[in-house]
C-alpha cells in the first residue's frame, strides 16, 4: 500500500500516514483507493477500501470517519466508534483511538504535542481556514505543539475570486502574501500553505513542517475535485501508539 508519511520529528508512539489514490476497488471517476462514501460512489466498494486499508495498516483500530462541511467543529474523541460524526476536525490525548480527515485538494492538517500525549487532524478547506478551525483544534492542546500539512492543491493550482481574498486579508492584512493576482481578471492564484501557517503561527504554532505534494498536479496518486469535479476522496490519519 502507497503511503505518504509526514516528515516531522514527533515523538515515536505517534504515528501518522496519508492515503493515496492507488489501488482499492473503486472504478471510473473514483477509480483506486476511495474513502469518500458521500461523493456518489458504490457504497460496497467504498466500504471494502475502507476495510482493505485497515487491514494493510497498522493502525491499533478502526479510524473514526466524519460528515465534513467546512464548518470550525473539532471534536474530542475517547474511545473508537463506528459512527460518523458531524464535524471537521478530530483531537484525541487516548492511545489507540484514530482520527481521520478525508480530502480531495483541501489540507490536511496534523497536529501534535512534543510529547506525544495529545493529536488531532483536521480538514482545512478555504472556508475553515478563513473562519478559524486550525485556532479551535490549537486550543484543545496543552505543551508546544508541531503541525504537518499533507497533499492538498498547490499555490500554482488554487485559482480563487475576490470573496477568497478578502475573507482572509479582512483578517489578516498580511494574508495579501498568500495570494498572486492572475492579470486583470480579478482573479487570484492562493497559497493556502502559507494562509494555514499564518494561522498556525498566530496560534503560537511555529513548527510546521509540510509534505509539498500537489492533490491537482498528480492525477495517478491524488483525487482532486478542482481537477476533475466528480472524484473520490484519500484520508489522512494519525493516533497515539499503545
Amino acid at each position: 500500500m502507497e503511503v505518504i508519511i509526514p516528515n516531522w520529528p514527533t515523538p515515536a508512539n505517534v504515528r501518522a500516514f496519508s492515503s493515496t489514490r492507488s489501488q482499492g476497488f473503486s472504478s471510473g471517476a473514483y477509480r483506486g483507493l476511495n474513502l469518500g462514501g458521500h461523493v456518489g460512489d458504490d457504497d460496497t466498494d467504498v466500504k471494502n477500501n475502507r476495510r482493505w486499508l485497515f487491514e494493510q495498516s497498522s493502525m491499533p483500530s478502526a479510524p473514526i470517519w466524519l460528515n465534513q462541511t467546512h464548518s470550525t467543529t473539532v471534536i474530542e474523541v475517547a474511545e473508537s466508534n463506528d459512527v460518523t460524526l458531524n464535524a471537521d476536525g478530530l483531537f484525541t490525548r487516548e492511545a489507540g483511538v484514530v482520527c481521520s480527515v478525508m480530502t480531495a485538494d483541501c489540507l490536511p492538517v496534523l497536529l501534535s504535542n512534543v510529547s506525544g500525549s495529545q493529536v488531532a487532524a483536521v480538514h482545512a478547506g478555504w472556508r475553515g481556514l478563513a473562519s478559524g478551525i486550525i485556532e479551535q483544534a490549537v486550543e484543545k492542546f496543552q505543551g508546544q505543539v508541531m503541525a504537518w500539512i499533507g497533499p492538498a492543491i498547490g499555490s500554482t493550482a488554487f485559482e480563487v475570486g475576490k470573496d477568497v481574498y478578502e475573507a482572509f486579508v479582512s483578517i489578516d492584512s498580511s494574508a495579501a502574501n498568500a495570494f498572486k493576482r492572475i492579470g486583470m481578471s480579478g482573479k487570484w492564484l492562493a497559497d493556502m500553505n502559507m494562509l494555514a501557517t499564518q494561522r498556525l503561527n498566530n496560534a503560537s504554532v511555529l513548527d510546521v513542517y509540510y509534505s509539498d505534494m500537489c492533490t491537482y498536479a498528480d492525477p495517478e496518486r491524488f483525487f482532486s475535485y478542482r481537477r476533475d469535479g466528480a472524484t473520490g476522496r484519500q484520508a489522512t490519519f494519525i493516533w497515539i501508539e499503545k
